[in-house]
């Protein structure tokens, strides 16, 4: 394999010319340059990322945190992430934290000195705890999270805007008697999006809304509806906080014999790629969850060429109604296949 002096040699240049001229410094003619360019792609010499990183002080690698790794959610953000990184020429070192401000920290701290930048998205960490384990040296970028108070930019959802949509469009689609699965009560995510239903059921006549407990899993969406089914509530749909509970209580329903959506809508929020895919298909506010990640990065991007940008860079995104079969009666317009 062919070293950096070996390069050198056959240029007829030093080591040290030979490194700026691979590393774009401007204190090297356009002949010498030329030289060096030649002889790297003649012996094929690849730069050593770690050498590389000492001497620009870059890694050309991007911190992505996140509260976990696994699930659909987590996977379409790493794969927007992950092509604008790829287009870019970056790395990416992934971490999580598990919604613990101690394993924030911790995450934040193993990153420092690694990454040229970071991308967290901390869902349940006040504001407080946030800046007082965010390196302000390092670039940083906030993932579904309202940085206005921590005047960081950051790429969030239109939760609340999302689930008043959702919210009415039920009661457009004939339903009456419209039950809630929550979230996590600590998630802002799923705080906004009840929040949205039940200010969205007020306006419509109806104070006293029923919100089943949740903790986003399809585990949750399946006891929601045990409990819908034992109970004496009546219920003729069912708007659960995202779409991995929501599966989970069509699942359940349809082992029970309840026929969705015709005896009870269910709607979901997020559009995984699983809402498709399911029989009947997931009514769901679409969010683009890839778009979440490639829009965050391409503002770090922004930063790390030399931008200074703080919250009021923010990008909101407003989900987008896809009607599909669990909600799919006379009154409502399909969308096919989302």
């Amino acid at each position: 394999m062919a070293t950096l002096r070996d390069v050198a040699r056959m240029a007829g240049v030093s080591v040290a010319t030979a490194s700026r001229a691979i590393n774009g410094h401007s204190n090297v003619t356009a002949a010498t340059r030329e030289a060096v360019l030649a002889a790297v792609k003649a012996l094929s010499f690849v730069p050593h990322s770690g050498a590389r990183s000492l001497t620009r002080r870059r890694t050309d690698t991007i911190g992505v945190i996140l509260p976990d790794l696994f699930g659909e959610f987590f996977s379409e953000i790493i794969r927007g992430i992950d092509r604008v990184a790829h287009e870019s020429g970056m790395h990416l070192l992934l971490g999580n934290m598990h919604g613990s401000v101690h394993e924030t920290a911790a995450a934040v701290a193993a990153m420092r000195g690694r990454v040229d930048g970071l991308l967290v998205m901390p869902p349940d960490v006040s504001p407080e705890a946030l800046a007082d384990n965010l390196d302000p040296a390092l670039p940083t970028v906030l993932l579904n999270y309202d940085a206005s108070s921590l005047d960081l930019p950051f790429v969030a959802v239109d939760n609340y805007r999302g689930a008043w949509a959702m919210t009415e469009a039920l009661l457009a689609a004939g339903a009456r008697d419209i039950v809630h699965i929550a979230g996590p009560r600590h998630n802002l995510d799923a705080r906004e999006r009840q929040r949205g239903f039940t200010d969205a059921l007020a306006k419509a006549g109806r104070p006293q809304p029923v919100i089943l407990p949740g903790d986003f899993s399809e585990e949750s969406g399946a006891e929601a509806a045990r409990l819908l089914l034992r109970g004496r509530v009546p219920a003729d749909a069912v708007f659960a906080a995202n779409d991995q509970m929501a599966v989970g209580c069509v699942a359940h329903l349809l082992e029970a014999g309840r026929a969705v959506p015709d005896e009870i809508m269910v709607a979901g929020f997020d559009d995984i790629p699983l809402a498709r895919h399911i029989t009947p298909p997931l009514t769901t506010m679409q969010v683009r969850i890839d778009q979440l990640g490639s829009t965050a990065l391409a503002l770090l991007l922004r930063i790390l060429r030399g931008e200074v940008l703080d919250a009021r860079a923010a990008t909101i995104l407003t989900p987008e109604l896809i009607v599909r079969g669990t909600t799919a009666r006379p009154a409502v317009r399909v969308v096919e296949g989302g």
